[in-house]
């Protein structure tokens, strides 16, 4: 990779924390503070799956999860977010605790359902990925106060996005928010609490 390549990547990545901080105060504010609203967050949505099935608002409200917005052509952030919160999953599995991991695309023209399968298979079995029509994917980056937006031109294009992951508890209502490149022991405590383990 040449100099200028890699001073992008390092640039995009520091752009990425940085609207990531600023999305996880926004959310804070948004919330009123450390209160909670009582309402599902985000806006209703209907996205499909990589299997193909139906993925609405009302499935995030079946457990705890953690939802992130990315893409499959991602060079750094999304990889490194899908393994970190894989891991997570296993140890919080392994105290009795069940998190759903749902992995929301950003770049719908290339996410298909069958690209999503392959990517999050790689990672861990147990991570829903979705997609859908520019359209709905953009509808719900809106309602959950998600910024995306593409870079470059042509088919080898990129896509910059907030990077924070939220923390959706078993009422669909927003718990938290974990920032990318977060202390681990930091996140795997806001999990659990999540959980309830």
């Amino acid at each position: 990779m040449s100099g200028v390549k890699m001073f992008r990547a390092a640039l995009w990545t520091i752009v990425a924390l940085i609207a990531g901080a600023a999305v996880a105060l926004a959310l804070i504010y948004a919330q009123g503070g450390p209160g909670r609203s009582g309402e599902p967050y985000g806006s209703d949505f209907s996205l499909i799956d990589e299997t193909g099935q139906p993925f609405t608002q009302a499935d995030l409200r079946a457990k705890p999860t953690a939802v992130f917005f990315g893409f499959t052509h991602c060079p750094e952030v999304c990889p490194t977010t899908l393994y970190e919160l894989a891991g997570y999953q296993k140890q919080l599995a392994e105290k009795g605790g069940d998190l759903q991991v749902v992995f929301v695309t950003v770049d719908p023209e290339r996410d298909t359902p069958e690209v999503m399968k392959n990517y999050v298979e790689a990672v861990s079995p147990d991570i829903t990925a979705l997609s859908g029509s520019p359209e709905k994917i953009a509808a719900m980056l809106k309602g959950w106060g998600v910024y995306s937006a593409k870079i470059g031109e042509g088919d080898d294009y990129n896509m910059d996005h907030t990077a924070t992951t939220f923390l959706i508890d078993e009422t669909g209502e927003l718990a938290g928010t974990l920032a990318y490149g977060e202390n681990p022991d930091t996140a795997l405590a806001k999990l659990e609490r999540l959980v309830g383990v």
